[in-house]
């Protein structure tokens, strides 16, 4: 595996993230929902940035990622794609425009393409969602796979919990991944398996693997912005490392707004015309 460095690479593309894993670089990708926001992590070098449906969560405040549509999904990668230049923009196909209906899957796919300018979708499942994919991917449109935790079937789990912990469920991730790669996706997010699992995963296909909580055997890492800057505090499972604690840096400097503008501090002579 290569030590820490920095790697140039001019734009990201799904043939240089392929690169990325023959050569053992790991892949760093991060959620972004708006323009602001992802102007920063595109300068800052992240590979991927993920416009995914935590929006709902993050963005919109409900409990699960199930009530987000297409066109706010839509609305959100507009944004994000308009701030970046270098990175590779993935958007998540919502919960509904998919599932069970491979031509919907297609119309749904061209349409954030094309109304938002981004470079591949994310859908969620496998061996059910393979006829879709196909279709997507005679678009032209990459597809990158999340197998796993798939929050977007919260209901027929019951639990966020860890997913694959039995043999017969693990088998099944295996044959669905490599399933995944022969039909032609670009990559896949494991989510919430557990790292013995994801290692095998990572090398029984030729694709990257993407980990949020599926150790360090996979090709990149990838985790909710809100998360990972402590600004969502009600979030705390074991894989997220919190970089900073946001959510008490923003509270403190509005707090130190308020008091100015009422002490009359705030402006002062310098501040006013």
């Amino acid at each position: 595996m290569s030590t820490h460095k920095e790697f140039n690479y001019r734009k990201i593309t799904t043939y240089i993230l392929q690169e990325m894993k023959n050569k053992g670089e790991k892949i760093a990708i991060l959620t972004a929902y708006d323009y602001s926001t992802a102007k920063i992590l595109d300068e800052a070098g992240v590979d991927v940035i993920l416009v995914g449906d935590s929006a709902a969560n993050v963005m919109a405040g409900y409990e699960t990622t199930l009530p987000i549509t297409l066109n706010e999904m839509i609305y959100h990668a507009s944004s994000v794609v308009r701030a970046v230049k270098r990175a590779l923009v993935v958007v998540d196909l919502p919960f509904g425009t998919y599932q069970g209906n491979s031509k919907e899957a297609l119309h749904s796919a061209i349409r954030i393409m094309k109304e938002s300018g981004a470079n591949a979708i994310k859908i969620e499942g496998g061996k059910e969602i393979v006829e879709s994919v196909e279709r997507i991917l005679s678009a032209g449109i990459p597809v990158m796979g999340h197998l796993g935790l798939t929050p977007q079937s919260i209901n027929k789990f019951g639990t966020y919990t860890v997913r694959a912990k039995e043999e017969k469920e693990a088998a099944k991730l295996i044959a669905n991944a490599k399933l995944l790669d022969e039909t032609g996706c670009f990559g896949i997010v494991l989510e919430k398996i557990p790292a013995k699992l994801a290692g095998q995963v990572t090398n029984s296909v030729s694709i990257p693997t993407i980990g949020i909580g599926a150790g360090g055997e996979v090709d990149g890492q990838v985790l909710v912005l809100h998360d990972m800057l402590g600004i969502s505090q009600d979030f705390s499972p074991r894989f997220l490392r919190r970089y900073l604690n946001l959510f008490e840096e923003i509270k403190g400097a509005v707090q130190d707004y308020i008091k100015d503008v009422r002490s009359e501090d705030f402006p002062n002579e310098q501040e006013q015309y």
